[in-house]
């Protein structure tokens, strides 16, 4: 049996060809993140090999006993690089820990570049040679996947191409890879996988999960299945992206849910694309004017980050 999406799917060949393909897509992005906030990318240029790859690195890293992942756990770093131990993450507003642990990588620049004295410093994998060369190569592919993508989100909005895509641009983006380990008999019944949330970034490219239990909550309160299919990768609008376009695009609200299977483990890898530190995201004055009024306060990137740290108890 074939299966099929059960959100939008776009092409990015399209972005890509002629005037009025070129068109197309920028409606169709728009359209998908004005309503749902979801859509589904496919011929997005990043390499399934190497995602495969990455998989592999990913699930060797994960196997090694906990006091050697916990080696490379510095709460100093509030989460934002190198691995977070089980539980200790929780979704805004929600009591209980995710049921997953995971690893954040971020952006490598140059020693001379005039921003490299604020990026954090990614830690290496001593038992896992490959993971970190593997993964910064897959950073590398799906930022610039994710530039056209933001360049065709300010189409959209009728604002210069480049005017979102500059503001990532040695900005605060981050991959996080996540290990869903099997569920335990004693699980709190209130505990998922990851508990129903908003992404906080601009946008996040969520390459094609290992297994199923992604959903999306839909307007009148259900939850719609997004399935994970080869060759395909999620996108979605974050807080940010929300904040900035005055609620134009909807950041929505989406959960994994924990598998029938008790002994299933899921493995995912979402992009979570940020802004510099000092992009400010007052929303957009042709935002504000084709929404009525401006909904949404004045802030930076930097400060709505660390708000949102501690919010989900990764900072304090």
């Amino acid at each position: 049996m074939t299966l099929t999406q059960t959100i939008p799917v776009l092409d990015l060949q399209d972005f890509h060809a002629d005037e009025t393909s070129r068109r197309t897509f920028v409606h169709q992005l728009g359209d998908a993140l004005e309503t749902i906030g979801f859509f589904a990318l496919i011929n997005h240029g990043v390499d399934r090999a190497l995602i495969q790859t990455a998989y592999q690195v990913t699930q060797q890293f994960f196997e090694l006993p906990d006091a050697i992942k916990q080696d490379y756990e510095i709460p100093a770093l509030n989460g934002q690089r190198g691995f977070t131990s089980f539980g200790r993450e929780h979704a805004k507003d929600h009591p209980y820990p995710d049921l997953k642990e995971f690893w954040h990588m971020g952006r490598e620049l140059p020693t001379d570049h005039p921003l490299a004295s604020r990026q954090l410093t990614n830690l290496q994998v001593a038992e896992v040679p490959q993971f970190h060369p593997v993964l910064m190569r897959l950073y590398a592919q799906l930022e610039i996947c994710a530039v056209d993508l933001l360049k065709a989100c300010a189409l959209y909005l009728g604002e210069p191409e480049n005017l979102i895509g500059d503001m990532v641009q040695g900005g605060d983006t981050i991959l996080r890879i996540i290990h869903y380990p099997p569920t335990l008999s004693d699980t709190h019944p209130a505990s998922l996988r990851s508990a129903p949330h908003e992404d906080i970034n601009l946008i996040t490219l969520l390459c094609e999960a290992t297994a199923d239990g992604l959903e999306l909550q839909q307007r009148d309160g259900s939850w719609l299945p997004v399935r994970s299919l080869p060759g395909q990768i999620i996108v979605d609008s974050g807080d940010m992206l929300q904040q900035l376009t005055n609620g134009v695009f909807r950041s929505t609200t989406h959960r994994v849910i924990n598998p029938v299977n008790q002994r299933e483990r899921r493995f995912s890898m979402p992009f979570f694309v940020h802004p510099r530190a000092e992009v400010d995201l007052t929303p957009l004055p042709g935002c504000a004017a084709r929404t009525g009024e401006q909904r949404f306060p004045a802030i930076t990137a930097g400060e709505y980050l660390m708000q949102r740290l501690r919010e989900i108890g990764l900072a304090v």
